[in-house]
């Protein structure tokens, strides 16, 4: 899939079944961060490519960057809560996670 076909992708966290293990954050420390509560969520791009300021209000979603698709993507298919919802922006229709088809 090149750059200028790829369909834009947005990623969530439901920090309901979130297990705080932090794989999402060793995989793409750009798009997830563990909070002081433990558990994960996403990060809103930051424009200068700086640290992202952090999304904490439930199903918060956050761009997925293409060079990080593949980081992102294999930490929602390790992600222990299974609780990593990466799905198209346009339709969002889940296209990797638990509710995928």
């Amino acid at each position: 899939m090149s750059e200028d076909t790829a369909e834009a992708l947005e990623v969530w966290i439901d920090q309901d079944l979130c297990t705080g293990d932090g794989i999402c954050v060793q995989y793409a420390p750009e798009v997830f961060e563990l909070d002081i509560d433990g558990l994960a969520y996403v990060k809103a791009p930051a424009p200068d490519g700086g640290e992202g300021e952090l999304l904490q209000s439930p199903g918060a979603t956050t761009p997925v960057p293409l060079p990080l698709l593949q980081d992102v993507v294999d930490s929602a298919k390790e992600c222990p809560g299974e609780c990593i919802h990466v799905r198209r922006a346009a339709d969002r229709v889940e296209v990797y996670g638990p509710d995928a088809e």
